[in-house]
Parts: C-alpha cells; sequence; structure tokens
C-alpha cells in the first residue's frame, strides 16, 4: 500500500473556523515555545548539552478490544460524523488514526508516519507500515480538537491470521497512548483469550491507563442477563493476577440511537469524562514538564558559565606557573654563562664595566660559588655542569607541559548564553505563568488568583 493521499470533501468544513479552546491555545503556545526554529528550547537546551523532546498537541486514545466491539462505533459518535467503518464484519484489520484537521482528507502508508513521526518505530514491525491510515476530519465535537484516536484491529481467538504481529503492536502503542480504552462486548467474544492477554501484559506497566467498558450493553438483552455477562467478564478478569485489583470499574455504555429507546443505564458520557479528565492531566503535566525543563537548562547554562569561569582562572595559574618554570629554565644556563663570562674577565675590565662598587659586590656574590666550583675536580665540575643543563631543559619541560590550557568560551558564546539565559527567565518563564494562570482561570474565578 503506497503513501497516498485521498482527498475528500469535508462534511463541515465551516466549523473548522471556530473558536479554539483553551487548553487546546495552551498546549498549541507550549509546543510553539519547544520547536521555534530560533530561539525554541529544544535548540536553546542542545546549546548546552541537554535533549529535551517537544510535548504533543494532542492526547492519543487508544481503543483494543475483540472485532465488533463498537469501537470505530464509538469514534464515529464522539467526533458525530461517520468516519470509520463499522459492522459485524472484522472492519478494522490495521491500525487507523482519526485525528481533527483543517481539510477531511484520508492518509494511508506513510503518509500516516510523516503525519505522526513518534509513530515511525511501528515500520520495525514487519507488514505493519502497509497497514497503517489516518482518517483527517474537521469535526469540532467534544474535545475532538485534542485527541486522537488509535482504532486497534479486532481481535479474535482461533486460526485467525493478522498480517503482522498484532500483540507486540498494541503492546507498543500502549507504550506512547495517554488513554486505552478496553470495550468487551456481550455478543459472546467478551472473553477473547488474545484481548485478555494483551490487557493482562499493558496492565504490568501502565495500569493507570487502562479503562474497561462493556460495550453494546443495550444488546446484552435484560437486566439479569446484562449482570450474568458483567459477572463473566469481571470473574475471568480477575483469574488473572495482574488484573484481581480493588476499584475495579467497568462502565455499561452503548451508542444512543433515539429510533431504539432502550432501558439500560448508558455510561457513555461517563468515557467523555475520563478522556476530558485525561486532556486537562495532560495540560497540566505539559506545563510542569515546561517549568521543569526551564530550571534545567537555567541550570546548565549556570553551570556551563561557572564552569567557563573556573576554566579561565584555572587557565591564567597555569600560565603563570609557565612562565615561573620557563623563567627558572632559562635562568640557569644564562647564570652559568654569566659566571664563566665573569670569571674570566680581568678586575679592571670589571671596573670599566660595572664600577668599583658594582665590580665588589659582583665578587661577595660570586666568591662563594667560585670556590665552591674551584674545589671541585675537572670530573666533577663537568658531572656539575652537565647536571644544571639537565635541571634546566626538565624545568623546561614542565613550563611547556604547565602552559596547557583547557578551551574556554570567547566573549561572543558567553554573551549568545546570557541572552539565552535572560530569555528563559524573563520571557518563557513569564509566558509559561501566564499560560498557567490562563488555564486555571477555566476553574477557579479572578479573586482566588491573587
Amino acid at each position: 500500500m503506497s503513501g497516498k493521499i485521498k482527498s475528500r470533501s469535508a462534511a463541515n468544513a465551516d466549523s473548522i473556523s471556530g473558536s479554539v479552546s483553551c487548553d487546546e491555545r495552551i498546549l498549541r503556545d507550549c509546543h510553539q515555545l519547544y520547536t521555534d526554529a530560533d530561539s525554541g528550547l529544544i535548540t536553546v537546551a542542545q546549546s548546552v548539552g541537554v535533549t529535551l523532546l517537544p510535548p504533543r498537541k494532542k492526547i492519543t486514545v487508544m481503543l483494543m478490544g475483540n472485532h465488533s466491539a463498537g469501537k470505530s462505533s464509538f469514534i464515529n459518535w464522539y467526533v458525530e460524523e461517520h468516519i470509520q467503518r463499522t459492522g459485524v464484519a472484522i472492519e478494522t484489520q490495521g491500525f487507523s488514526f482519526v485525528t481533527s484537521g483543517r481539510k477531511r482528507e484520508s492518509l494511508t502508508g506513510n503518509a500516516t508516519l510523516h503525519l505522526y513521526p513518534h509513530f515511525k518505530p511501528l515500520q520495525e514491525f514487519k507488514g505493519v507500515s502497509e497497514y497503517l491510515s489516518t482518517e483527517i476530519c474537521t469535526s469540532r465535537q467534544k474535545r475532538f480538537s485534542l485527541v486522537t484516536f488509535v482504532d486497534s484491529p479486532g481481535l479474535v481467538d482461533g486460526d485467525m491470521k493478522y498480517p503482522f504481529d498484532v500483540d507486540q503492536a498494541i503492546m507498543w502503542l500502549g507504550e506512547l497512548c495517554d488513554l486505552i480504552l478496553v470495550f468487551f462486548d456481550p455478543m459472546g467474544q467478551a472473553l477473547c483469550k488474545r484481548t485478555l492477554n494483551i490487557v493482562e501484559s499493558l496492565n504490568e506497566k501502565h495500569g493507570d491507563r487502562l479503562r474497561f467498558y462493556l460495550s453494546k450493553a443495550d444488546e446484552a438483552g435484560g437486566e439479569s442477563d446484562r449482570q450474568r455477562v458483567m459477572m463473566q467478564i469481571v470473574q475471568e478478569l480477575c483469574k488473572r493476577p495482574g488484573l484481581n485489583k480493588c476499584g475495579f470499574d467497568m462502565p455499561t455504555i452503548y451508542i444512543p440511537n433515539p429510533n431504539k429507546p432502550s432501558r439500560c443505564v448508558n455510561q457513555i458520557e461517563e468515557v467523555c469524562r475520563t478522556i476530558e479528565k485525561t486532556i486537562n492531566q495532560t495540560v497540566q503535566n505539559t506545563l510542569n514538564s515546561l517549568e521543569k525543563d526551564c530550571e534545567l537548562i537555567t541550570e546548565a547554562i549556570t553551570d556551563t558559565l561557572a564552569n567557563d569561569r573556573q576554566t579561565s582562572v584555572a587557565n591564567r595559574r597555569a600560565r603563570c606557573k609557565g612562565c615561573l618554570l620557563a623563567l627558572l629554565g632559562f635562568s640557569v644556563p644564562l647564570a652559568l654563562m654569566a659566571l664563566l663570562v665573569l670569571g674570566s674577565l680581568s678586575r679592571e675590565l670589571l671596573e670599566i664595566a660595572l664600577g668599583e662598587e658594582g665590580t665588589d659586590a659582583l665578587s661577595i656574590y660570586l666568591t662563594p660559588i667560585v670556590r665552591v666550583f674551584e674545589s671541585l675536580s675537572v670530573q666533577q665540575q663537568l658531572y656539575g655542569c652537565g647536571g644544571l643543563v639537565l635541571l634546566s631543559f626538565l624545568l623546561l619541560l614542565l613550563a611547556r607541559f604547565s602552559f596547557r590550557t583547557q578551551p574556554t568560551l570567547t566573549g561572543r558564546q558567553k554573551r549568545q548564553l546570557q541572552e539565552k539565559l535572560d530569555y528563559v527567565q524573563e520571557v518563557v518563564k513569564n509566558k509559561k505563568k501566564k499560560l498557567y494562570e490562563e488555564y486555571l482561570r477555566q476553574s477557579v474565578g479572578d479573586q482566588d488568583m491573587d
């Protein structure tokens, strides 16, 4: 299946011009703060060796369950458009992403992976990329503008062959999804072992993201039949140690049909509230992550500048030490040469050059050295001169090693880092504060914001 794009007419194109919700604007602005090409936090962080990931602008909700469990029907009901094919047959054979956009489109094959780059590792699962599709619609119903649904293949037991390793693919997607809705239908497939096995595996790492629902509850017969089905499902789930936990809840849901009234309690709005809670939590987590990342970048830049100052001080000390050692290294042979030259000159020449007082002072300092040198044998004198030359060589060698310094930031680099630090502390943090206030203002009064 190639990565082609099929255009369709928009069912409600006019609705795209509607107002953007507060949560949607907050997530979009946070994403922009990270990904801006010139001053994004990702670019700023990379300059000081810190790696950041941009927050997503939508939450990802995966629906899973046996075939004909009502997953696609729920998506159609939520967006209030007929997006996904529904029926008793296994309609969804691959993974179908449903998201909101500016224009009604259907993406197939690799086009889906270009739209969702963070899902590109799915290509490593043999055969999966050929069974990926994306439905983009212009619906603004409920909180759909902040949700990307992942409709997974219907699961069945027996000899049903899937074109790829569906179990591993669902497990991998579970790592990235913010919410996993598990639909059990009452028509005989609710106890599908493949579904239960995957649910048990997902529960080990992502139990807090799992939500269970008895779908198509209006088709379960009377209240007693429905309770019997519920008991069977709960008993089967509780047989598995990982799923046997307190507070287990499984609301009954079905797609409301005004032409087919039912006395069964419909808790489908509970699913909407769960999605909304996940969105709210994602907004809070994004703002909290923005604050932490700002602190992380601030600390990294501050440490970089502090380390550069320490390196500069250490380099100055190294240069001073090197100069001292070099001076000593050159002074030894120079002193030896001066001693030999001055010792070979007569007093008359020294008095002409230095004067009588200078000659007397030089004689006072050199006489002990000359006497010690003359008291040595010729061989000892040679050894002494050789030792002094060797000492001079060692001092010069140490001076060379002392002159080795660590690289430091240029003045321009330090100014750029300081500008980035000021930008994070003054611009980004203030923007984060305003976004947080905007988010909280949805729930509390202005008098509580002081």
